[in-house]
């Protein structure tokens, strides 16, 4: 069976890696900043729309308003990439926000910001694929007619490329990111240049439509409510910067220089081409609208269900280059497979976090285990479902995935940066140093501020998002804190009963006998082998046990074990309902109640065939008693296998595999020449 899969999984994910070459799959900054800060690198193209469109609510007149916005959106960036930046020195081995939350805040927060954290990244592969199909779909008509298959199948792809390792991924996304960044920048830079150095006016295609408000002449708290539901739209600018803190591990060395260097570029770059597209937006006269059929206006009527609202990068791109235009059409081309690919931040976040929680008993065991390419492979499957799952029950819909969205991602970042402040004041309590004491009080000063921010945007986003699907993020984040407590509860548990005692236990002492069982069903080599070896065990009492299911069947085995003169007795159950398992199980449990101090040891024969398709042919007695003997108090199974010659077969072929080599592959030696015989020519 294992032959079977092995050479489809050496296609689709490569040859197998050695531990030792860990080393060599971990990322260089240039390889690690697509590979992480996709999620946040993309989100530009969407997070200034977010802005405009519930601006809009009150109007173009409104609009004025987003500058300023925008202004919080950065200054807000810095401080969580500066906040971030300290948390990589601090904590350098990849736990991120739960590490800093649960060592500074205690167990409960770290697992809520885990918990925050897993929601949020099988949400952004959700929000990111829908996305990027729905892009795709405006192209071709397949994708859109099947949405929900195209945005499973493009999960499917986006695992298996993973599963190939974080190095191979990275590369394969570091060229579309790059050309996406490398686009806006043009963008923005021929703009200014056109606006400000030619005088150039550029129009937007929706720079002469107008906008009909829903609530005009809003002001006060009204407006103030509007406000801070646009900057927490905006903040969508910020998912995916955690994940750099949640993947210091996978960095080359020195790995929390080479992490903070790379969240300040990450910043950097995003806040650049965050304004650079709010102020062209404003500058082109970019018009977005929540429900554009009806609140955009063109020549007096609304615009109706047949007009399809174009993302602000876009308009503005069609402003600055020209609609259609050679770079219009890459940027076009770059920023929709740049939103595809924004799902690589999660795959790379998800696997990590839950490599580290399953360390600390949260998750899985298999969690922590490193696949064959040396990625960890279960956390990678295990987030593609989860996501396919949302896919298919959303429909692969991201207005309304959308809905969900940002939630857990601001609760980590409160959480974490709460839990900073308290890293420095444990930290200032105990240093002298007049120059350190700054550089902490600085530091201090920066998580309270970034604390305080992402605490009213958090509180924000549940006030004008919980009806409209926040909720949803919310029970997940439930779901996994329940999971994870339950699961540390068992390890928990399981960890005390098995700790060995400092002092003599029951389990250390030697039992008072040994009782030895051979289950007998007939008279054939393999129990024969059974037998034999049972005899070699040091035991005070054995026998030999069967199950008398056909009386015809079990007269021949006994007359066959008389005529052999097999000196083991021979034990007959009858089994009037022809069941063989549970008759088995009655004795064994029979023989503990009347000797708990002795220990029963089970002998199954067992035949080893050669084919994976054979075992189909043959009855599963043998699994089934193991399986129920193994939850027995005080019994011990052991199985006696007896290879068939399909087996051995088996064995052989493989080993004649092994050692033939192709026609040719095989350089002979020189060929010695003969030597000339002397003539006998005179």
């Amino acid at each position: 069976m294992s032959k079977l899969t092995d050479v489809p999984k050496r296609i689709l994910i490569g040859r197998a890696l050695r531990s030792d070459k860990l080393g060599e799959t971990l990322l260089p900054k240039r390889i690690a900043l697509p590979v992480f800060a996709s999620d946040p690198l993309s989100s530009v193209a969407y997070a200034p729309g977010e802005v405009l469109l519930v601006l809009s609510i009150a109007g173009v007149s409104a609009y004025h308003f987003s500058p300023w916005i925008a202004v919080a959106v950065v200054v807000l960036m810095f401080t969580v990439v500066a906040s971030y930046r300290q948390n990589v020195h601090a904590y350098p081995s990849g736990g991120g926000d739960y590490e800093v939350a649960n060592t500074n805040l205690g167990p409960k927060a770290g697992l809520t910001v885990a918990s925050a954290l897993l929601v949020d990244y099988v949400l952004t592969v959700a929000v990111s694929i829908s996305s990027g199909v729905e892009n795709l779909g405006s192209a071709i008509p397949f994708v859109v007619e099947h949405k929900t298959l195209c945005a499973i199948a493009a999960i499917v792809l986006l695992t298996l490329m993973n599963l190939r390792g974080v190095k191979e991924s990275g590369k394969l996304f570091a060229i579309p990111t790059y050309l996406f960044v490398a686009g806006v920048f043009i963008m923005i830079f021929w703009g200014a240049f056109r606006g400000l150095v030619l005088g150039d006016t550029m129009h937007a295609p929706t720079s002469d439509y107008e906008i009909r408000p829903e609530r005009e002449g809003l002001a006060g708290f009204a407006l103030v409510f509007l406000l801070l539901r646009a900057f927490s739209s905006g903040c969508a600018a910020l998912t995916g910067v955690e994940a750099i803190s949640n993947g210091v591990p996978a960095f080359r060395k020195p790995k929390s220089k080479n992490a903070a260097t790379t969240l300040a570029a990450m910043g950097l770059l995003a806040v650049t081409m965050f304004c650079g597209i709010i102020g062209l937006a404003m500058a082109t006269d970019v018009k977005m609208a929540e429900n554009p059929a009806k609140d955009l206006i063109h020549n007096g009527a609304a615009v109706g269900e047949s007009f399809v609202q174009d993302p602000v990068i876009s308009q503005v791109a069609a402003a600055v280059f020209g609609d259609g235009s050679f770079f219009f059409i890459i940027l076009a081309a770059a920023t929709a497979l740049v939103l595809f690919l924004a799902a690589n931040t999660a795959y790379n976040g998800f696997p990590l976090l839950g490599s580290i929680l399953a360390q600390d008993r949260y998750l899985p065991r298999q969690l922590h285990t490193r696949g064959d390419r040396l990625a960890f492979s279960n956390g990678i499957v295990l987030l593609a479902g989860a996501a396919i799952l949302l896919v298919w029950i959303y429909g692969a819909d991201s207005t309304r995935l959308i809905q969900l969205y940002i939630v857990g991602v601001f609760v980590s970042f409160t959480l974490s940066q709460t839990g900073m402040v308290r890293h420095w004041n444990r930290h200032l309590r105990t240093e002298k140093d007049p120059a350190k004491r700054r550089r902490m009080i600085r530091s201090r000063a920066i998580n309270t501020f970034g604390a305080f921010f992402t605490g009213l945007v958090l509180v924000v986003v549940l006030a004008t998002k919980f009806t409209h699907g926040a909720w949803v993020a919310l029970l997940g984040m439930v779901i996994f804190y329940g999971t994870m407590s339950a699961i540390r509860r068992h390890y928990d548990r399981v960890a005390e009963e098995i700790a060995a005692d400092e002092t003599p236990s029951d389990e250390s002492v030697r039992p008072s006998r040994v009782h030895s069982i051979v289950l007998v069903s007939k008279l054939h080599r393999p129990t024969l082998r059974a037998l034999a070896y049972a005899k070699l065990m040091r035991t005070d009492h054995l026998e030999a046990l069967s199950i008398s299911v056909d009386p015809a069947e079990t007269k021949a085995l006994k007359e066959d074990w008389e005529r052999r003169g097999i000196n083991v007795p021979l034990k007959i159950l009858d089994s009037p309902y022809r069941e063989v398992t549970r008759p088995v199980i009655e004795y064994v449990k029979g023989l503990r109640r009347e000797s708990p101090r002795d220990v029963v040891s089970v002998y199954i024969p067992e035949y080893v065939v050669g084919h994976w398709y054979e075992h189909l042919l043959h009855n599963q007695s043998a699994l089934r008693l193991k399986g129920r003997l193994l939850f027995t108090p005080g019994v011990m199974v052991t199985s006696v296998p007896y290879q068939l010659e399909s087996s051995e077969a088996a064995k052989k072929r493989a080993r004649k595999r092994a050692e033939w080599s192709a026609p040719g592959s095989v350089r002979r030696g020189p060929v010695e020449r003969r030597q000339k015989e002397p003539s006998n020519r005179g």
